[in-house]
């Protein structure tokens, strides 16, 4: 039997990818109003950005460990290979819940193919690592292939981002008090990048203006055979800046595939509305 991909919420992918590749979704639970939802299911981003606007906090939290040794389960019991490629270690406790279950469940099936892989990526750099592996599993490549090519993916993946307010970074832990008061009252933009799985500051940018310029300039220095891959743009709920910048990429690289998706709400619950990322390899596509 092929191998079946299993992702989580925080890879951006929208309904259409799950089904046309057959990529089966778990979701990360958002907090909002006193409510808990399953993201991308029983809330959708609008409505946690709305709310972040209107002065909300909204929290999110892991997947279960039940919910996984129940996923794990039905894959061990069906004997059906299953690649769970998961959100960053280094942004969520999923990924260590994950591992903990699949190792509960092969005492009782030791020989189920179940398969926990740390991406270290997030948003829409996490989910092209999951649509190369769907695409692999789709074309009928073995369970070895698959990770073998997605940790390359999620290896060379680089995630490249800004923030419309580092107030919500503050509220989530990302950037000092002093730091968010004073990018606010300078008018600067940071950028940042992912380190091992973790958000770390690059570089401060005066003024909106210059900051898609940098972007790109960034992704000149560090991209590889950009013309020869899907790029990726997520946003918060900021179509038009997403839209501006895959025109201007374009434009420079000659790049026509090109995903344009919105931070889902996991991830936009600590980034904010006004987000913009971007996402390339540093290395040949394979």
């Amino acid at each position: 039997m092929n191998p079946v991909i299993l992702a989580d919420s925080a890879c951006d992918l929208s309904e259409e990818h799950y089904k046309a590749l057959n990529i089966k979704m778990v979701p990360l639970m958002v907090q909002l109003n006193g409510q808990e939802y399953k993201d991308g299911q029983e809330i959708m981003p609008k409505s946690v950005y709305k709310a972040m606007r209107e002065g909300e906090i909204p929290k999110t939290s892991q997947v279960s460990p039940q919910t996984f040794k129940t996923i794990f389960t039905s894959y061990a019991e069906a004997k059906q290979p299953l690649v769970y490629l998961a959100f960053s270690s280094g942004l969520s406790g999923t990924y260590q819940t994950a591992k903990m279950m699949e190792q509960e469940v092969k005492e009782t099936w030791p020989e189920a193919e179940l398969h926990v892989i740390d991406t270290k990526c997030a948003s829409i750099g996490y989910g092209l690592v999951i649509l190369r592996a769907a695409q692999l599993a789709k074309g009928g490549a073995s369970t070895g292939e698959i990770i073998e090519t997605a940790k390359y993916h999620a290896d060379h993946m680089e995630h490249v981002f800004t923030v419309d307010d580092l107030d919500y970074l503050y509220r989530g832990g990302r950037v000092s008090k002093t730091a968010a008061f004073v990018g606010s009252l300078l008018n600067v933009k940071p950028i940042l990048h992912v380190e091992d799985g973790k958000l770390v500051p690059l570089e401060k940018i005066r003024g909106s203006k210059k900051l898609l310029k940098r972007m790109l300039a960034i992704m000149e220095t560090r991209g590889t055979d950009l013309s020869n891959q899907t790029i990726g743009i997520s946003h918060g709920d900021d179509l038009a800046t997403a839209e501006k910048l895959a025109s201007m990429i374009k434009e420079k690289f000659g790049t026509d595939d090109i995903l344009i998706e919105m931070v889902g709400s996991t991830i936009g619950a600590h980034a904010g509305p006004g987000t913009l990322a971007l996402f390339f390899l540093n290395s040949p596509y394979k």
